[in-house]
């Protein structure tokens, strides 16, 4: 038996953020729709998910048309079972996560963010699964006092801190 590697480059829609998980029931995509339109009022989002057995079909939901493309198109891309894609606009990963984390079914979160994503992949005769994510680029130096003071206040200005 032999395992192959992948790297799959994820392409995010403007304006949005990905949040990509592992989760183990078709219900998925019912309640992380129910998570999302009662969490966040005004949230748009798309989201795929990849069965691992019976007809194996992305099953999918969401509120916009571009956004739920997207989700699709990068599930078939990373091909893994039990995964889901979701993208989100009009709101953060921050506003659904720890209602994500306590959706009976979802295993497991791989990934939140705004930046450029690629997910590692291993693929066997039997199927794939993610490894690990790329989640932007690596670090440049250590944030200055002048730093320190711009993240404060963008916390600020955005509403999350006082």
């Amino acid at each position: 038996m032999s395992v192959s590697l992948h790297v799959v480059d994820i392409t995010i829609p403007e304006g949005t953020n990905i949040i990509i998980g592992r989760s183990h029931f078709i219900k998925t995509v019912e309640d992380i729709y129910e998570v999302l339109v009662t969490s966040v009022p005004g949230i748009r989002f798309g989201l795929a998910f990849n069965e691992a057995s019976g007809k194996r079909l992305v099953r999918y939901e969401g509120n916009d048309e571009e956004l739920t493309r997207a989700a699709i198109d990068a599930a078939l891309k990373i091909g893994a079972g039990h995964t889901f894609v979701l993208f989100i606009r009009n709101a953060y990963p921050i506003n659904v996560l720890n209602q994500l984390k306590n959706i009976q079914e979802v295993v497991s979160l791989y990934v939140a963010t705004g930046n450029p994503v690629q997910v590692i992949v291993g693929e066997t005769n039997q199927g794939r699964v993610i490894l690990g994510v790329v989640d932007g680029y690596p670090p440049l130096g250590v944030e200055s006092e002048e730093d320190k003071k711009e993240r404060r206040d963008f916390l600020r200005k955005i509403g999350y801190k006082k």
